[in-house]
């Protein structure tokens, strides 16, 4: 059977900025879908460890610092529960689907550095497979014009969005674009997931370079990185 057709989870965050190295977690979604099983989705909302949520971010998700400090779980729970769901997905060959992968695999990983938690991909060796629409779309579709956001996507593959920027919804989303990729790209239902697995991350890295190519035309100094679906930790003095 085709990975498209079997078990997927749905994985995506909603953070306080851009920059994965910085970013704290607003919101989080885990959600299996398919495989002739009913949907289970899990939601945290955390406190942001004290932090403040800028402005734009929160215009972008709708949570408010106000909202997470009176809402929201300790931030420390949040990213250890996280972890313990996603482990047990991947531990369960289950592929893990997420829209732009980079991103949000890797703020899990500097959250649970952070705390002095055994990252994902060190508690699940490399068992971990991702599917990731961004990466597969730009590479099945190199040509098309128009953004590749989730939302764009959607009304590219015809996918309905329930709630474009909370972090369930985009979940469900992304499992629902990667089914139709799958469905609707015959090279990539007769890959293996493994095989779809180690094609994302040659289709990253080029795109990544591609990408630094022409950023570099302004600013010659912009750099991309090529390393999918976690941009590697860099250890810094008094790290231990």
């Amino acid at each position: 059977m085709s990975w498209h057709l079997g078990r997927l989870c749905g994985y995506d965050l909603e953070t306080t900025g851009p920059d994965p190295e910085t970013a704290r977690i607003v919101t989080a979604c885990v959600v299996q879908v398919g495989g002739n099983h009913p949907a289970q989705t899990a939601n945290w909302l955390s406190d942001v460890d004290g932090e403040e949520i800028p402005a734009e971010a929160a215009h972008i998700h709708g949570i408010t610092t106000e909202r997470a400090r009176a809402e929201g779980t300790d931030l420390r729970e949040v990213v250890e529960t996280l972890l313990a769901a996603l482990s047990q997905v991947v531990l369960s060959c289950v592929p893990v689907v997420a829209m732009n992968a980079r991103y949000d695999v890797t703020v899990l990983d500097r959250e649970a550095r952070r705390y002095g938690m055994t990252p994902l991909t060190e508690r699940v060796g490399g068992d971990l497979r991702v599917v990731d629409p961004y990466v597969i779309d730009k590479q099945v579709a190199r040509y098309r014009k128009g953004r590749r956001t989730l939302t764009h996507l959607c009304q590219h593959y015809q996918v309905r969005l329930d709630g474009a920027h909370s972090a369930d919804a985009d979940a469900i989303a992304a499992c629902r674009v990667a089914w139709r990729q799958g469905t609707q790209y015959e090279r990539l239902a007769a890959m293996t997931l493994d095989e779809l697995h180690t094609a994302q991350i040659g289709w990253a890295a080029e795109q990544a370079a591609s990408l630094q190519e022409h950023l570099r035309k302004s600013d010659p100094e912009a750099y991309c990185a090529p390393e999918w679906p976690l941009i590697p930790h860099q250890a810094k003095a008094g790290d231990r």
